[in-house]
Protein backbone atom coordinates (compact mmCIF):
# COMPACT_ATOMS: atom_id res chain seq x y z
CA UNK A 1 0.00 0.00 0.00
CA UNK A 2 1.30 3.45 -0.88
CA UNK A 3 2.35 5.64 2.05
CA UNK A 4 -0.03 8.50 2.88
CA UNK A 5 0.51 11.71 1.04
CA UNK A 6 1.19 14.98 2.81
CA UNK A 7 -2.44 16.02 2.63
CA UNK A 8 -3.54 12.68 4.16
CA UNK A 9 -1.07 13.11 7.03
CA UNK A 10 -2.26 16.66 7.68
CA UNK A 11 -5.91 15.50 7.68
CA UNK A 12 -5.14 12.72 10.15
CA UNK A 13 -3.28 15.12 12.44
CA UNK A 14 -6.13 17.62 12.26
CA UNK A 15 -8.62 14.91 13.18
CA UNK A 16 -6.58 13.94 16.26
CA UNK A 17 -7.66 16.76 18.62
CA UNK A 18 -11.28 16.47 17.47
CA UNK A 19 -11.26 12.72 18.07
CA UNK A 20 -9.66 13.24 21.50
CA UNK A 21 -12.32 15.79 22.36
CA UNK A 22 -15.02 13.34 21.34
CA UNK A 23 -13.54 10.65 23.57
CA UNK A 24 -13.29 13.13 26.46
CA UNK A 25 -16.94 14.04 26.05
CA UNK A 26 -17.86 10.37 26.21
CA UNK A 27 -15.94 9.78 29.46
CA UNK A 28 -18.06 9.86 32.66
CA UNK A 29 -17.72 13.01 34.77
CA UNK A 30 -15.96 12.36 38.08
CA UNK A 31 -18.28 12.61 41.08
CA UNK A 32 -17.63 13.02 44.79
CA UNK A 33 -17.95 9.67 46.52
CA UNK A 34 -19.61 9.34 49.95
CA UNK A 35 -17.12 9.13 52.81
CA UNK A 36 -16.91 9.38 56.61
CA UNK A 37 -16.01 13.08 56.82
CA UNK A 38 -18.30 14.50 59.55
CA UNK A 39 -20.60 17.46 58.99
CA UNK A 40 -19.11 19.14 62.06
CA UNK A 41 -16.34 18.50 64.57
CA UNK A 42 -17.42 15.50 66.70
CA UNK A 43 -15.42 16.79 69.65
CA UNK A 44 -18.10 19.38 70.35
CA UNK A 45 -20.48 16.52 71.21
CA UNK A 46 -17.88 14.65 73.23
CA UNK A 47 -17.03 17.73 75.31
CA UNK A 48 -20.60 18.62 76.36
CA UNK A 49 -21.12 18.93 80.12
CA UNK A 50 -23.57 16.07 80.63
CA UNK A 51 -24.04 17.08 84.29
CA UNK A 52 -26.27 19.89 82.95
CA UNK A 53 -28.71 17.36 81.49
CA UNK A 54 -32.16 17.92 83.03
CA UNK A 55 -33.90 14.62 82.28
CA UNK A 56 -33.56 11.11 83.70
CA UNK A 57 -32.28 8.10 81.79
CA UNK A 58 -32.84 4.56 83.03
CA UNK A 59 -30.57 2.81 82.34
CA UNK A 60 -28.08 5.67 82.24
CA UNK A 61 -26.86 6.66 78.77
CA UNK A 62 -24.99 9.69 77.43
CA UNK A 63 -23.53 11.07 74.18
CA UNK A 64 -20.32 9.15 74.93
CA UNK A 65 -22.17 5.95 75.85
CA UNK A 66 -25.54 5.78 74.04
CA UNK A 67 -25.93 2.02 74.48
CA UNK A 68 -24.45 -1.32 73.48
CA UNK A 69 -23.08 -1.16 69.95
CA UNK A 70 -24.37 2.39 69.43
CA UNK A 71 -22.43 5.55 68.53
CA UNK A 72 -23.77 9.11 68.61
CA UNK A 73 -21.94 11.29 66.06
CA UNK A 74 -22.29 13.89 63.30
CA UNK A 75 -23.85 12.87 59.99
CA UNK A 76 -21.43 11.97 57.18
CA UNK A 77 -22.08 11.42 53.48
CA UNK A 78 -21.45 7.67 53.77
CA UNK A 79 -24.63 7.51 55.86
CA UNK A 80 -26.61 7.72 52.63
CA UNK A 81 -25.65 4.04 52.31
CA UNK A 82 -26.40 3.26 55.96
CA UNK A 83 -30.15 3.82 55.88
CA UNK A 84 -30.26 7.51 56.82
CA UNK A 85 -33.21 8.20 54.52
CA UNK A 86 -34.96 5.04 55.67
CA UNK A 87 -35.01 6.45 59.20
CA UNK A 88 -35.88 10.00 58.13
CA UNK A 89 -38.74 8.61 56.05
CA UNK A 90 -40.38 7.33 59.23
CA UNK A 91 -40.90 10.98 60.22
CA UNK A 92 -41.90 12.68 56.99
CA UNK A 93 -41.87 12.46 53.20
CA UNK A 94 -38.29 12.54 51.91
CA UNK A 95 -38.94 12.22 48.18
CA UNK A 96 -36.50 10.60 45.78
CA UNK A 97 -33.00 11.91 46.56
CA UNK A 98 -29.99 10.91 44.47
CA UNK A 99 -26.57 10.49 46.13
CA UNK A 100 -25.43 13.59 44.21
CA UNK A 101 -28.30 15.66 45.64
CA UNK A 102 -27.57 14.38 49.13
CA UNK A 103 -23.87 15.24 48.92
CA UNK A 104 -24.59 18.71 47.48
CA UNK A 105 -26.98 19.52 50.33
CA UNK A 106 -24.60 18.03 52.89
CA UNK A 107 -21.72 20.19 51.64
CA UNK A 108 -23.91 23.30 51.73
CA UNK A 109 -24.84 22.59 55.35
CA UNK A 110 -21.25 21.80 56.29
CA UNK A 111 -19.89 25.01 54.75
CA UNK A 112 -22.47 27.16 56.52
CA UNK A 113 -21.38 25.91 59.95
CA UNK A 114 -24.94 26.31 61.25
CA UNK A 115 -26.28 22.78 60.81
CA UNK A 116 -25.67 20.05 63.35
CA UNK A 117 -27.29 16.94 61.89
CA UNK A 118 -26.62 14.24 64.47
CA UNK A 119 -27.17 10.51 64.12
CA UNK A 120 -27.02 7.34 66.18
CA UNK A 121 -25.43 4.41 64.36
CA UNK A 122 -25.83 0.75 65.27
CA UNK A 123 -22.26 -0.32 64.59
CA UNK A 124 -23.20 -4.02 64.70
CA UNK A 125 -25.56 -3.52 61.76
CA UNK A 126 -23.78 -0.58 60.12
CA UNK A 127 -27.12 1.25 60.04
CA UNK A 128 -28.40 4.64 61.19
CA UNK A 129 -31.15 4.11 63.77
CA UNK A 130 -31.91 7.67 64.93
CA UNK A 131 -31.31 11.28 63.91
CA UNK A 132 -32.06 14.86 64.93
CA UNK A 133 -30.94 18.28 63.71
CA UNK A 134 -29.95 21.51 65.45
CA UNK A 135 -30.12 24.58 63.20
CA UNK A 136 -28.57 27.88 64.30
CA UNK A 137 -30.26 31.12 63.22
CA UNK A 138 -28.32 34.39 63.36
CA UNK A 139 -30.43 37.35 64.50
CA UNK A 140 -30.09 41.12 64.55
CA UNK A 141 -32.29 41.19 67.64
CA UNK A 142 -31.07 40.50 71.18
CA UNK A 143 -27.73 42.14 70.40
CA UNK A 144 -27.17 40.02 67.29
CA UNK A 145 -27.76 36.80 69.20
CA UNK A 146 -28.18 33.26 67.92
CA UNK A 147 -31.30 31.11 68.20
CA UNK A 148 -31.32 27.33 68.06
CA UNK A 149 -34.02 25.18 66.49
CA UNK A 150 -34.38 21.43 66.97
CA UNK A 151 -35.87 19.67 63.96
CA UNK A 152 -36.41 16.21 62.46
CA UNK A 153 -36.14 14.10 65.61
CA UNK A 154 -36.84 10.48 64.67
CA UNK A 155 -35.92 7.00 65.90
CA UNK A 156 -36.31 3.89 63.76
CA UNK A 157 -39.20 1.66 64.78
CA UNK A 158 -37.03 -1.26 65.88
CA UNK A 159 -35.01 0.97 68.25
CA UNK A 160 -37.81 2.83 69.99
CA UNK A 161 -37.77 2.34 73.73
CA UNK A 162 -33.98 2.71 73.92
CA UNK A 163 -34.24 6.42 74.95
CA UNK A 164 -32.51 7.58 71.77
CA UNK A 165 -35.03 10.36 71.10
CA UNK A 166 -34.46 11.64 74.63
CA UNK A 167 -30.71 11.39 74.19
CA UNK A 168 -30.68 13.32 70.91
CA UNK A 169 -33.00 16.03 72.24
CA UNK A 170 -31.02 16.52 75.43
CA UNK A 171 -27.71 16.49 73.55
CA UNK A 172 -28.78 19.12 71.02
CA UNK A 173 -30.37 21.27 73.73
CA UNK A 174 -27.07 21.32 75.61
CA UNK A 175 -25.22 21.93 72.34
CA UNK A 176 -27.31 25.04 71.63
CA UNK A 177 -26.33 26.37 75.05
CA UNK A 178 -22.68 25.56 74.34
CA UNK A 179 -22.96 27.53 71.08
CA UNK A 180 -24.26 30.57 73.00
CA UNK A 181 -27.81 30.59 71.65
CA UNK A 182 -30.05 32.94 73.61
CA UNK A 183 -32.92 30.46 73.27
CA UNK A 184 -33.89 27.22 71.57
CA UNK A 185 -37.26 26.28 70.10
CA UNK A 186 -38.98 23.32 68.49
CA UNK A 187 -42.37 22.45 67.03
CA UNK A 188 -44.24 19.30 67.98
CA UNK A 189 -47.64 17.65 67.93
CA UNK A 190 -49.87 18.19 71.00
CA UNK A 191 -49.36 14.54 72.02
CA UNK A 192 -45.60 15.16 72.32
CA UNK A 193 -45.76 18.27 74.51
CA UNK A 194 -45.26 16.38 77.78
CA UNK A 195 -42.24 14.60 76.30
CA UNK A 196 -40.45 17.86 75.52
CA UNK A 197 -41.37 19.42 78.87
CA UNK A 198 -38.94 16.91 80.40
CA UNK A 199 -36.09 18.89 78.85
CA UNK A 200 -37.27 22.25 80.19
CA UNK A 201 -39.25 23.37 77.14
CA UNK A 202 -42.28 25.59 77.74
CA UNK A 203 -45.48 25.86 75.72
CA UNK A 204 -45.56 29.19 73.87
CA UNK A 205 -48.62 31.44 73.66
CA UNK A 206 -47.76 32.08 70.02
CA UNK A 207 -49.41 30.21 67.16
CA UNK A 208 -47.42 28.17 64.67
CA UNK A 209 -48.44 29.19 61.13
CA UNK A 210 -47.18 28.11 57.72
CA UNK A 211 -47.72 28.00 53.98
CA UNK A 212 -46.77 24.91 51.97
CA UNK A 213 -45.59 25.49 48.39
CA UNK A 214 -44.83 21.86 47.50
CA UNK A 215 -44.34 18.49 49.17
Amino acid sequence: MAPPTGCHVRAARAAGPARAGLFAAMMPVATVMPDDTPMFDPRILQELDWSENTTTFSPAISPLDPGDGLVLRPLCTADVNRGFFKVLGQLTETGVVSPEQFIKTFEHMKRSGDYYVTVVEDTNLGQIVATATLVIEHKFTHSCAKRGRIEDVVVSGECRGKQLGKLLTSTLTLLSKRLNCYKITLECLPKNVDFYKKFGYLVSDENYMFQRFFN
